[in-house]
């Protein structure tokens, strides 16, 4: 499963830098999973179309949420993929969640707008502009899966082609905010199906800028 291509040729076609990446999947091989980016940036508003007239208001751009129907065998296959991907694009780290089902007995009333959004389907708007435009044909069928047997979700904040390039203080990044060579980590196999609360899962990757050491008292 290629991600990073993907990405970055979204990046390309919006020339608007990236606040986080998500991915979603369902526990079950060679469903599609959601790739979703959120982008920084904003929608200007004007009362009239002559030139020089100063916006009245501002509308976040929506985010882009694409399936991807690459096929896979097993889940660390696309933890592999979100690794791998975030490691080249100079992400700090890759947060992993593993989700339960949220047609459970006792799930908290938030859990199934959440298990939509992640795929992709968002139930509210901004100003009559939506959230995020999708690109889902599954969408249906994937949110129902979840909702049955529980999803994985992926996110990482990405410094190559982000907005996160001018506050990094990652050494083991490139000027350009990426990183060469293999992705060191390797996959953590998930509990899902069948988790009854959320697991976390953290890959660290970054390694600070050290700062100096105080000087020692004068005698």
């Amino acid at each position: 499963m290629e991600l990073l291509e993907r990405i970055e040729d979204q990046i390309a076609a919006t020339g608007l830098p990236l606040v986080g990446v998500t991915l979603a999947a369902v526990p079950c091989p060679d469903t599609p999973v959601i790739l979703s980016l959120h982008w920084h940036g904003f929608i200007t508003e004007k009362i009239t179309s002559v030139n020089g007239a100063q916006p009245v208001a501002y509308t976040p751009v929506p985010s882009s949420a694409l399936q991807v129907n690459d096929r896979w065998d097993d889940l660390t296959d696309v933890d592999q993929a979100a690794l791998v991907a975030a490691w080249r694009m100079g992400a700090w780290d890759v947060q992993r969640a593993e989700q339960p089902a949220c047609v459970r007995p006792g799930a908290r009333h938030t859990e199934p707008l959440a298990c939509m959004q992640a795929f992709g389907a968002y139930a509210l708007s901004m100003k009559g502009n939506p959230l995020a435009v999708s690109d889902i044909p599954d969408a249906d069928e994937l949110i129902y899966l979840a909702a049955c047997r529980g999803y994985l979700m992926w996110l990482f904040r990405p410094v190559a082609g982000g907005i996160w390039n001018e506050v990094s203080t990652d050494t083991t990044l490139a000027p350009d905010g990426h990183r060469a060579g293999p992705c060191p980590h390797r996959p953590i196999e998930p509990v899902t199906p069948g988790c009854s609360r959320t697991r976390q899962t953290v890959y660290r990757f970054g390694v600070a800028l050290s700062a100096p050491n105080p000087r020692p008292p004068a005698d």
